[in-house]
């Protein structure tokens, strides 16, 4: 029996994290970490596809509105149309209607949305399968992951024919890596630490317990005020020691020779990379940051909207580090297309993660990459954050400091119902709450 998609239903859903400045940086100082959450309805009884896209509060009902404005494209079709060719059906569903591809084209609001909705059918092909999504990639052949690929515009870079011969090179020693995942897991690093509006007394204490827990990478949010990054990282450093390696990001907070400036006055705390130092568009801003900081690193990726701008990235030599976000990219389709530029101009993938199942999203896509594309755990680092998990029906597990891969089937971001009714956008009992108080 075919299965068919015979609904898409979207929902507002929002996290009041504001309260507590949970999440707050250099540039966004009080977000309400939120998702416009897909459900796929299908033709079987109990078998659906989740998804989402995030966004840190206001805007996020019009990802829902761009979503609605996607479900002509979905609703009608049948998985096995989509999956046979998912490269051919993902570039369908970004450009064949015009007018909407207007509004992008493969960037912005539409590109958010788009994410969202392929996130979803990826976590419906899983389920359907009955598998986790790392593990239905890592079962296919080279051939199989290139035919899920939209190589437009990135050809100049790496060909279809150059994937596949890099991941038939990669194929042998796929069970070892999958049994060291089993194993140890995916090395993680931790946020929760270092957001910018916590005390100093807070971040002593959470970073304490990050040693205690056998933690040995975390990250410090800076780039507001240059004497209190400095008597921060002093506080970190003093906790964690000489060996911990700490990276750092400025969300995009500088100018290019600010930044310049400001890494020259921080240099001295041994930081592993900084993080978006500059606007995200800025290529060659990225490039000029990366010469005149050597040998601290470069990262960046998180606010990158599609694979041509990744391909300039690393084209340019501007970046260190590439830093993927599951549901800025145009879902797992494009991302499997930067990962696989990445792999050849040797860059490590450290995926961004956090926000409202971002970290739930991204374990399936750097396992994916050590497993099959880049075969390589060197320097690379999955970002984690401590909080929003519980909502989940198959929340993230972490085992010293590591990722464990999850076993059960799909993309590991279906909401329990009763959060999804709880946080509701001003309908749920979490804003009812706000609005009444």
């Amino acid at each position: 029996m075919s299965i068919n998609i015979i609904d898409l239903e979207v929902k507002d859903i929002r996290f009041p994290t504001s309260r507590e400045l949970a999440g707050s940086d250099a540039m966004n100082i009080d977000p309400d970490y939120s998702a416009a959450y897909v459900i796929l309805k299908t033709n079987q009884a109990g078998l659906e596809g989740h998804g989402l896209t995030f966004t840190i509060g206001r805007g996020n009902e019009i990802c829902v509105a761009a979503i609605n404005a996607l479900k002509h494209l979905i609703v009608g079709s049948t998985l096995a149309d989509i999956t046979q060719q998912m490269g051919a059906w993902w570039r369908y569903f970004t450009i064949s209607d015009s007018q909407l591809r207007w509004i992008g084209p493969e960037k912005g609001v539409i590109h958010l949305a788009t994410a969202a909705v392929v996130n979803a059918v990826w976590d419906l092909w899983a389920k359907s399968v009955k598998k986790p999504l790392w593990q239905l990639l890592s079962d296919m052949t080279p051939e199989e992951i290139v035919r899920c690929v939209d190589f437009g515009y990135i050809t100049d870079a790496i060909t279809p024919d150059e994937a596949i011969a890099l991941l038939q090179k990669n194929a042998p020693g796929k069970s070892e890596r999958i049994n060291y995942l089993l194993e140890h897991g995916y090395p993680a690093y931790s946020t929760s630490a270092g957001w910018l509006g916590y005390s100093d007394d807070k971040i002593k204490r959470l970073c304490q317990e990050l040693v205690n827990a056998g933690w040995k990478y975390l990250k410090l949010k800076v780039g507001a005020h240059l004497a209190d990054d400095i008597r921060r990282l002093h506080v970190v450093r003093d906790i964690v020691g000489p060996d911990f390696k700490i990276m750092i990001d400025a969300n995009q907070k500088w100018d290019v020779n600010t930044a310049i400036e400001w890494m020259k006055q921080l240099a001295p705390f041994n930081p592993w990379w900084i993080e978006e130092p500059t606007s995200p568009d800025d290529v060659l801003g990225h490039a000029t940051i990366r010469k005149n900081i050597h040998p601290i690193r470069v990262a960046t990726g998180e606010h990158c909207q599609n694979r041509i701008l990744f391909k300039q990235f690393f084209q340019a030599q501007a970046i260190d580090v590439c830093q993927i976000d599951s549901c800025r990219l145009g879902g797992v389709n494009e991302i499997l297309a930067v990962l696989l530029m990445a792999a050849k101009f040797n860059i490590p993938v450290c995926p961004h993660a956090g926000g409202v199942g971002l970290c739930e999203h991204v374990q399936h896509l750097a396992m994916v990459d050590f497993i099959c594309i880049s075969a390589s755990l060197e320097n690379r680092v999955l970002e984690y954050v401590d909080h929003l998990h519980e909502h989940f029906f198959d929340p993230v597990k972490i085992k010293k400091g590591c990722y464990m891969p999850p076993t059960l089937p799909g993309y590991s971001i279906t909401i329990k119902p009763a959060s999804l009714a709880h946080y509701d956008f001003l309908r749920g009992a979490a804003w009812q709450l706000k609005c009444d108080a």
